[in-house]
This record gives structure tokens, sequence and C-alpha cells, in this order.
């Protein structure tokens, strides 16, 4: 029995928390046979995943690049490199319409020199020089990574260089023979979380053992971490604590020890020459100065630290304005801002008189504009992506001052000529006002099957933008698309987010059963032509609109999801998500989260909806026994569900644009014979006709 929750029956269905135990994976490959006989093997199905792997695969998307030095670095997956290459190029070369690219790792050579199934997870380069770098491959796909190091001249692994064996490490280049390193030093150095909680300075030609401690949390902070900034004149080192999800200390690194930059623990700081930022997640009043949550403020860095409280708004929130994301280039600031979730560019530039606040010009007014790179060292250098819905992405460069000029775009994948993009708002249960788009037929003479997503958490805010895959999966055969901008969110900044954590979860659920009894109320869609989706944070918002508003919807597509909400503290990362969810152990706590747990809600005499669960093997973030544990119970209770798993992937389900083609056609499949084939068209109908 639950030592908290009498009513909770013993777990029949824990074994299958074994990531990889043989019986548990045997019990996985039977329900992956079963779901791919059934809708991985029609001519549909081949259909939809050949078109999608020709939007993964294509030659003409956008190489996005990242600048470092005098070179513009580009990782590319395509059908003959499917674990791609890691290659650089100039900027004279990147504006021609065929760059010439250097090639500095191939990943798939890589992987079959080796035998391991190696997938990419980025690189961190040593600033000023350029020649060297720390690569971290994961095995699979999974969060824990190798770290090694790479001569970037020379294009080859360094003998002897730095190199780590597979965790959830962190690493930053300090000089050329010194990094920061956390990693899994052994027993007490990882937190409750499964990330460091020790940060050291690690020299080279020493072993890994004598490396110099620097700063140590506690084992239920989430995680530390230490970074340094090379940019000349103003190097600096600064010490981070994850507390947990969304307070955090951080620290100065001086000759005398570590100085604490005194913000309220849930504000977020950074650093750039001589400033600091702070930017706001709760009211915050300090030294005479009232300031509301959602707000940017600066100041120096010098300043701050001596005592100084005169700190410069330079973002203020409103009831539909928020700020989405900042970035410096090296003389100025640039901040996105959403209005009612449409992007807006504005350039800060702080002078003798003060800040200079005035709108980034020369972007086209589309769904959403999204920065992709700044150059903070050395120019004022951005690129920026400007999309939407309907608007296939271009990539867009300038420096501050100068014209914006268009580098890249990408072609068209699917028909948008028929297609129209709407917003609206449906109203919640306590009478907040829910913010959703719409892409779907100009044409409604008949409701349609219709796809709606959210996620409504981690203040992740669901901007518009362009995807090859929604298109030819969905929209061009038919569908409408429906994009849910949930509290939880960051839509309208953090209170949009604070409304609904922990004891008020159940609204942002309240939030999507609004959207989806709209949608039907507009003459969209039918409950039973109208499916949901969604992953991670979002597969729990599907999860419980299966268990919690069943009637609503005509199927449910869960993909790597948190269901378990009794145990998810004790699966993986789960526990840097208590300051989200709560702790279950607290019998107060568990209280609300009994209410909307997915897991503790299936019930055998309950109708629900056609469901599919999609997850991964490889997934060291969420574990996948949420949804293999999901589909035990439901398929025990003979409930219609399917369940696939990929055995490797990671927490996207998929490690390389084969596998990504395949999961999505999968969805897209299930939803077709679910929403399509399973139910008759009917005519529009309701108040909006």
């Amino acid at each position: 029995m639950d030592e908290f929750d009498p009513s909770v029956e013993p777990d029949p269905h824990r074994w299958l928390e074994d990531v990889t135990g043989e019986d548990v994976l045997d019990w996985v490959r039977g329900h992956n046979a079963a779901t791919v006989a059934r809708y991985a093997t029609g001519e549909r199905f081949t259909c939809i995943r050949d078109e999608l792997r020709e939007v993964l695969d294509a030659d003409t998307r956008i190489p996005y690049v990242r600048r470092r030095g005098a070179h513009l670095y580009n990782f590319w997956r395509d059908a003959g490199h499917p674990r791609g290459l890691w290659r650089r190029t100039t900027l004279d070369s990147y504006r021609t319409a065929d760059p010439e690219w250097e090639i500095l790792l191939d990943i798939d050579a890589l992987a079959a020199e080796e035998s391991e199934n190696w997938v990419w997870q980025g690189a961190t380069v040593l600033r000023p020089g350029f020649h060297r770098c720390l690569v971290e491959l994961s095995r699979g796909g999974a969060d824990a990574t190798v770290v090694r190091e790479f001569d970037l001249e020379r294009r080859v692994f360094v003998d002897d260089g730095f190199t780590l064996p597979e965790a959830k490490s962190s690493v930053c280049w300090i000089d050329e023979d010194r990094i920061y390193v956390g990693t899994d030093f052994g027993e007490g150095s990882l937190t409750t979380s499964g990330y460091p909680r020790l940060v050291k300075e690690w020299r080279r030609g020493t072993p890994l053992e004598e490396a110099t401690l620097v700063f140590e949390g506690k084992p239920d902070d989430v995680s530390v971490r230490a970074v340094h900034d090379p940019t000349a004149g103003w190097e600096r080192d600064l010490v981070s604590r994850a507390i947990d999800f969304y307070r955090s200390e951080v620290h100065l690194r001086t000759a005398d020890g570590l100085v604490r930059i005194d913000v309220p623990d849930d504000a977020s700081v950074s650093a750039h020459r001589q400033w600091l930022l702070i930017r706001t997640r709760s009211p915050w009043t300090v030294e005479g100065g009232h300031y509301p949550a959602g707000a940017l403020l600066g100041i120096e860095l010098d300043a701050f630290l001596a005592g100084d409280r005169s700190l410069t708004v330079l973002f203020e929130p409103d009831a539909h304005t928020s700020l989405d994301y900042y970035a410096w280039t090296r003389d100025h600031l640039l901040l996105g801002t959403l209005v009612d979730v449409k992007t807006r560019l504005r350039v800060l530039t702080p002078g003798p008189q003060g800040w200079r606040d005035e709108p980034l010009t020369g972007l086209a007014d589309v769904g959403a504009v999204d920065l992709v790179a700044t150059d903070p060292y050395d120019s004022d250098e951005f690129f920026v992506e400007a999309t939407g819905y309907t608007d296939p992405p271009a990539l867009l460069r300038g420096e501050v001052g100068s014209s914006v000029e268009t580098v890249k775009r990408t072609p068209a994948f699917f028909d948008t000529d028929a297609l129209d993009v709407t917003q609206h708002f449906a109203t919640s249960e306590d009478g907040t006002r829910i913010p959703y788009f719409v892409v779907g037929p100009k044409d409604r003479g008949t409701v349609t099957p219709t796809l709606l997503t959210g996620y409504g958490g981690f203040e992740v805010s669901l901007t518009p933008s362009y995807s090859g895959v929604i298109g030819r999966g969905w929209l061009a055969r038919g569908g409408t698309y429906v994009v849910a901008n949930l509290r939880g969110g960051g839509e309208y900044g953090p209170e949009w987010h604070n409304q609904v954590v922990k004891t008020n979860r159940l609204k942002v659920y309240e939030d999507f059963a609004a959207v989806a009894r709209d949608v039907v109320a507009r003459g969209i869609t039918t409950p039973e032509l109208l499916g949901v989706q969604g992953g991670s944070n979002g597969g729990l918002l599907t999860g419980v609109m299966l268990t919690r508003y069943p009637e609503l919807v005509g199927a449910v597509v869960s993909q790597v999801p948190l269901l378990d909400m009794r145990r998810y503290h004790q699966l993986l990362a789960g526990a840097s998500w208590m300051a989200e969810y709560g702790d279950p152990d607290d019998p107060g706590e568990w209280a609300y989260l009994s209410r909307y747990s997915p897991y503790h809600n299936v019930h055998s005499g309950r109708t629900y909806p056609p469901t599919l669960f999609v997850t991964s093997t490889r997934d060291d973030r969420v574990h996948p026994a949420h949804a293999r544990k999901m589909m035990a119970r439901m398929h025990a209770d003979d409930h219609d569900v399917a369940y696939y798993e990929n055995i490797e992937g990671g927490h996207g389900a998929a490690a390389d644009n084969a596998q990504l083609a395949f999961m999505w056609a999968l969805v897209f499949e299930f939803l077709w014979q679910r929403l399509s084939d399973d139910a008759e068209p009917t005519r529009r109908g309701g108040p909006g006709t």
C-alpha cells in the first residue's frame, strides 16, 4: 500500500522501471511489434514517412550557424550522413548558394570506426585561439555524454587530452591548460536529480582525482557549475548553484574566495563586460525601488557589489507584453518581447546619458522572430530567424546600426495557399483568457480532423513556427492544427507561469480543456475529430486529458511523458522538477498531485479515447517507465491503447532523421486512422458559423 494514501493500490508494474532488463525489453518489443503491425505497414504510413524523411534530409534546409572567431560552425544531418557532420565555413562563403564547408568531425565515420552508437551533443570551443574544443557525444541520444578534447587545426582527438567517461557532465574552458568540470566523481558527488553536486578546476596533465574543489552544493540541489568569461579586459569566473528549477545562487570567484551576487534567489543574473543584468521572477523591493515580476534590470557590476542598488529598468511587462529572451552583441543588448504571443525585437544601447531603447528595424512582421546567434565578444553581429506557421523560415544577418540581409531561406515544404492562420481566446474555468492559434483551411465548409497541442510548464513559450513535418503529415492532408498557449508557459511572463505551479496545477488542464471546447464551439471540429498531442511535460498534459477529460477528444498521443506523479521524483532527473509539480513524499502535496496523476486515475470502468504512447529506452531525463506502466495498466483493463518505444533516441525519442520520420509518421497514421478512418465527416455547425 502507498505509505501516504491507502487508497492507492500497490504498483504491480514497478518491474517496468528496470530500463534495460531483458524481460522488460521483451515486453517492449512485443508491444512495438503490435503497434507497427497496426499503424506502420500501410501505404499511407509509408507515404507519410517518406515525405517526412524528405523534409528532414532536404539539402535546401537552412544550415544554422554559430560564430566562433573567424568561422561559422554548423552541425548537419542528411540522408548521406544520418549521424551528422560538424563543419565550418567563412561568412563570405556562407552567403553563397553553395558554401564551401570544412568538415571537422564525421560522426557516422567515428561511430563505425569505434563501433559505438554515437550521437552528437555539442562542443565547447576554447576562446581565444579557437584551436581546441571539448566535444560531447552520447550513446543513443541520452543526456549523459562522453567528453573528449578535439584539435580543430589537425581535426583529430587529442591524445592524453581532457576526457570524461559517460555522465551528465558540465565543462567549461578556463584557459588552454585548465577547465571547470562537474561530473560523476564517485559516491556522493551527484545530486538527487543525477547532476553534478561538485565543481572542480582540472589542470591538464593531472589525474581527475587531483582536480581542485571550487564549490560543493547540497545533495538535494539540482546541480552546480562554474563558467569562465574570456572577454578581453573583462575576464571573470562565475559559480552557480541551482537550488531548484527556479531558485539559484550565483557567486563571483575572486582571489579572496567566492562573493555572492546578492539578488533574490528566484531572479536570474548575467554579466557582460561591466554590466550586470537581473531578471525578476517575483516582485522585488530593494532600497526604495519596486520592481515587478518579469522585469529586466541593469547596473554596473562593480557598483552593485559595492552596495549600489540604483537599478535601471530595461524592460517592464504589462498585461499583454512579456520578455521572451535577451542577448548581448559586443555593444548592444537585443530584447525579444511577446505581445499576445507575437514577437517584437528591440535594441538597448548603454551610453553616458543612460540607455537608448529603439526597435530593431529591417525585420518582417511575421509570427515569430527567434534569435539564432550573436557575437558578444568582437562585433555587433546577430542572426535571427523569421518564421510563422505558414511562413518558411528565413535566416537574416545584420549588425546593429546597419541594414539586415537575408542570407538563407527554406523553401516551402507544403502548399499554404488554401490555409489560414487565426488567433482566438478561450475562457478557462476561472475566467482567464487563454490564447491559441488555429492553422487550417480557409474554407471551413466542413469540420476537419484537428490536432491540438500544448505544453503549459517551465515557462516555455510556444510561439508561431514553420514545420515541414506538421505541414506534410497533417495540414497538407486536410487537417487543422491548433496550438494552445496555456498558463505554465512564459507567454505572459513569470506570473503566467507562477499561477499554476504545485497546488494550482489543475488550472493548466482546465485551460487545455477550455481550448478543446472552444474549437468545437467555433465549429472548427467535433470531439470525435479532435486529437491531442504533447511531449514530456506536454505528454503529462495529454495524459491528464485522457484520464480527466476523455469526452472532449477522439484520440490521444502522449510522447516521452511524465505519467506516474507518485514516483516521478525518484526516476532519473525527476527530482529536479519538484519546484514545478511538488513533492509526492509530502502528504499535503501528494493530495493535489493524486488528483491529476494519470497513472493513478485510470479506471477499468471508464471509456477512454484511443491512445498512443511513444517513448525511448535511452531517455535518461524522463524515465520510459512512465509510458511503460501507463500502457501496462491500460492494456490490462482492455482499453484501446498502443505503444511504441524506440530502443535509442534520448528525450527526443529519435537518434537520427530516419527514426524521427518513422516516429512522426507513426503518430500521424495513428491520428488519421482514429480521427478520420474511424469517424464520419460532419457538417460544420454551432456558434460562429
